[in-house]
């Protein structure tokens, strides 16, 4: 059975998951729905950005990260200018991490529904005299619904099994920024492999859940839709 310390380490994995996921939907919804309408020619520079952390590896964005924001980083050092405390190690350093490697899991799904959604709805809502923020809230939002679904999961599920970055910048404090994947190397390391069946077994079971229930709701949205 997982420890108290197991247990505190996913709650701080589940909250970290739930704020980054948030955050990353009110930050990606308005980006990916102007790269889905934008005809800018240097577009793909603004895509590549986004999914770089698809291909850089953990460590190094973590490693950056760090610098930033720790006390003599440019974010770190403003914010002990400001009389704060530097946010490396620190739970908002994790969903700093969180928000910026998971990001391309939430914009490019939400990219992917707003280009599907098409011109012509948007059209037709402005010959209504429909808003642009009507339009977008009643006519793109709706008809893009499973691709916030998909996003949603994603950024969480991604969140959850997070590693390089959260270590890097968050470090492994019991309690403060330890989180699920970490005591699972811990205890690996530790040759406890029972508490580190308990741990991996539960983020596994809990990823296969998410994602069979993502695409059994897509393929109801898109039975309604037939």
């Amino acid at each position: 059975m997982p420890g108290s310390d197991d247990l505190t380490a996913l709650w701080i994995t589940l909250q970290l998951a739930a704020v980054s996921t948030l955050i990353l939907l009110v930050v990606g919804t308005p980006l990916a729905w102007w790269l889905a309408r934008t005809q800018w020619r240097f577009r793909f520079v603004v895509e590549a950005m986004v999914a770089l952390p698809l291909v850089l590896p953990p460590t190094v964005l973590g490693f950056y990260l760090l610098i930033a924001l720790g006390p003599s980083g440019p974010i770190g050092g403003l914010m002990q200018a400001l009389g704060g405390q530097p946010l490396a190690f620190t739970f908002t350093g994790l969903v700093i991490g969180s928000v910026i490697y998971s990001l391309p899991f939430v914009v490019q799904p939400l990219q992917n529904a707003f280009s599907a959604v098409g011109r012509r709805p948007m059209e037709v809502a402005a010959t209504l005299r429909a808003s642009p923020m009507d339009r977008f809230f009643t006519v793109a939002v709706p008809l893009a619904a499973p691709g916030f679904l998909t996003a949603a999961v994603l950024g969480f599920a991604h969140t959850l099994g997070e590693f390089g970055v959260v270590l890097m910048i968050g470090g492994n404090i019991p309690g403060s920024t330890q989180v699920v994947s970490i005591a699972v190397y811990d205890h690996v390391e530790a040759l406890d492999y029972t508490s580190a069946h308990w741990l991996s077994g539960g983020l596994l079971a809990m990823s296969m859940l998410m994602l069979m229930a993502v695409y059994a709701l897509n393929r109801r949205f898109l039975v309604v839709r037939l």
